[in-house]
């Protein structure tokens, strides 16, 4: 009987939800589109919660404000391709749509966490998958003799995605909320090692850009002797970062350079940055055709294909334009891209409300993964891919829902508790009951990992 409670213990709704955020976390650079089927088979499960009333929604305003944005955009890619009369063809290209409808189903689900558990699950599984990518990486360059791509099969996705993870190790160590700050900033390291092996020069931009937003956003925390403590430590991070990564570094700036002279000198687009370039004329050329609302998802692969023999005597295929907003605007019009460009905004104003009027240490943690997820996305987005990709949707969720609830969510309880709540108040608990009501944290981590820079829900 007690080995079937402890069993039963386990798998409680708070339990399941930590499991589920350890995998969301963990995943992403690793092993790549797992995260996809976990994020999405979450939310489908949530759906069945909900509708038998085991869940319920808990809406909030920041929550509420990103629902209809990400509703948005879905609608505006239906109607281009009902406009264009083409939803059959398009109909395998619309499901994907789906990841962003669940935004407040999976919100609701999740937020019955602990704000406290969610952070430590946070921060401690990037570490790890920091860690893990660097393994990864070090293994595809020095065996393989390939640009890292870790587990996501891809490059440019390995690299952003990790790049997060790197964030969120930085944020982790410098805003307080993670005691364990020596392992947080090996970690920020090591992924950094892994995004140079990727090869993955807007990447690394987009590495620079975030890190210097974490520091202002942490720079309170930054002072006095912390400021010399800080310089040493970019001194030596960047010593680490030349020995190993110099000569990636210096060998993808040459092709840069050499991609950049034989498009200005000799028009070759048949190189990596001619591409990118055919590909936004080919956008242009489409987006002009039929401006508000587009050609429809599924013409996309056509438009280049037939762009590219046409304009470039090239046999080449894409599935997007290597610009986030463009493939918007070619796909779903002005109205798409403004409805993408919404969803950003509106997570931006959430987050710089809550760096601005709030000094709680885990609401600015949830606000610095949202500033961090929109940076990110936003440089990778002008020569890649913005969404569109099953990882990116799905990581891009993982971090909006999370994010919001850290920064501007409540927690909600479950519909037993609330059936329970008055039965509590009318009639007292016994002194047995009221040591099993214990805070989520407390059923998760083990004494020694409790950590004080988190108080109890008891003080």
């Amino acid at each position: 009987m007690n080995a079937l409670s402890s069993i039963k213990r386990q798998f409680t709704p708070s339990q399941i939800n930590i499991y589920f955020s350890i995998l969301c976390f963990f995943f992403p650079p690793v092993l790549g589109s797992v995260v996809s089927f976990v994020f999405n088979g979450g939310g489908l499960w949530s759906v069945l919660l909900i509708a038998s009333r085991r869940r319920r929604f808990n809406i909030d305003p920041a929550m509420m404000a990103l629902t209809v944005a990400f509703y948005a955009y879905c609608a505006a890619n239906l109607a281009a391709s009902i406009v264009n009369n083409a939803i059959v063809r398009d109909a395998s290209h619309l499901i994907p749509l789906i990841t962003f409808l669940f935004f407040p189903i999976s919100y609701s689900t999740w937020s019955i966490t602990q704000k406290t558990t969610l952070v430590r699950i946070i921060v401690l599984c990037s570490m790890a998958a920091c860690f893990a990518a660097l393994l990864l990486a070090v293994f595809q360059q020095y065996w393989f003799g390939m640009r890292a791509e870790g587990g996501a099969g891809n490059a440019i996705v390995f690299a952003e995605v990790l790049c997060l993870a790197v964030m969120v190790c930085v944020a982790g160590a410098l805003s307080g909320v993670e005691r364990h700050r020596i392992a947080l900033i090996c970690a920020a390291l090591g992924g950094t090692i892994a995004i140079i092996y990727s090869g993955t020069r807007i990447i690394w931009l987009a590495l620079l850009i975030a890190g210097i937003a974490v520091l202002l956003i942490n720079q309170h925390m930054v002072r006095g002797r912390n400021v010399v403590r800080l310089l040493l430590l970019v001194v030596a991070v960047g010593v680490v970062i030349a020995a190993f990564g110099f000569q990636t570094i210096s060998g993808r700036l040459d092709f840069l350079r050499s991609d950049l002279s034989a498009l200005g000198s000799h028009g070759d687009y048949n190189t990596s940055v001619g591409i990118r370039v055919a590909l936004w004329q080919i956008g242009l050329k489409a987006f002009r055709e039929t401006p508000l609302f587009g050609h429809g998802v599924g013409a996309t692969q056509l438009l280049i294909s037939q762009g590219f023999q046409n304009q470039f005597a090239l046999s080449l295929g894409f599935n997007h334009f290597h610009n986030g907003f463009l493939t918007a605007l070619v796909q779903a019009g002005i109205l798409g891209a403004v409805a993408l460009a919404a969803i950003f905004v509106v997570a931006a104003r959430n987050a710089a409300r809550v760096l601005r009027n709030s000094s709680d240490p885990i609401e600015r943690f949830g606000a610095t993964m949202i500033v961090v997820a929109v940076i990110t996305y936003l440089c990778a987005g002008m020569t890649g891919i913005l969404i569109g990709h099953d990882i990116l949707d799905s990581v891009l969720m993982v971090f909006l829902v999370s994010g919001t609830y850290l920064a501007s969510g409540r927690q909600a309880p479950l519909p037993q508790d609330q059936a329970f709540a008055p039965l509590v108040e009318n009639q007292g608990l016994p002194p047995a009951a009221e040591r099993t009501l214990q805070p989520v944290a407390k059923e998760v981590l083990s004494p020694g990992m409790e950590d004080p820079a988190f108080p109890s829900a008891n003080h």
